[in-house]
């Protein structure tokens, strides 16, 4: 992806946030994208590193741009922050991630992960969850703890449930989008 259009993404999902904060119209898109992969995103929002919202989707209803705008739209009403949401005040310290999603690639061999490089969505019934590849990074986990925690603290399954036959384990792959780079 041309440097141009990551920064393109970034201001999209920045104007978006703005305005959302603001309780403005979110405005405009435009039409004049390039082709670009039809691809599921998350937004992360943090204000001076505190994380303040993420939320994504791996099955996209729209165009990529389409698809920044809502999630980040989202991201300012993530239900784990919305006792205290991002006030206009603090967007000057807000920062923004975009990361771009691969496909989902079901897995039989979980272990085989690489922290940092792969994310992981794991589905058990109607419990699911997912982290995005930067999460292991930060929390430095290797790639049993990721799984564990993906099922605790996120699918809310059991810590050894991705051993199940009966959980689905996906990776997938970002093309991560930071206005800190």
């Amino acid at each position: 992806m041309e440097q141009q259009v990551k920064g393109r993404l970034l201001a999209l999902a920045r104007q978006t946030v703005e305005a959302e904060v603001r309780r403005l119209g979110p405005g405009a898109i435009g039409d004049d994208w390039p082709d670009l992969p039809h691809a599921g995103a998350f937004v992360t929002l943090r204000v001076a590193g505190r994380l303040r919202g993420c939320i994504g989707t791996f099955h996209p209803s729209g165009t990529l741009p389409q698809t920044v705008r809502e999630m980040a739209g989202s991201a300012c009403h993530d239900p784990r922050f919305e006792a205290a949401p991002i006030l206009c005040e603090e967007l000057p310290s807000l920062s923004i991630q975009v990361s771009v999603l691969s496909p989902l690639q079901h897995t039989t061999a979980p272990l085989g992960l690489q922290p940092g490089v792969h994310g992981i969505y794991i589905r058990r019934g109607a419990s699911v969850g997912c982290f995005l590849p930067q999460v292991a990074s930060e929390m430095n986990w290797d790639a049993e703890t990721f799984l564990e925690q993906c099922c605790v603290g996120k699918a809310g399954l059991p810590s050894y449930a991705w051993q199940d036959p009966d959980t689905e384990v996906y990776l997938f792959t970002t093309t991560c989008l930071s206005e800190s780079d």
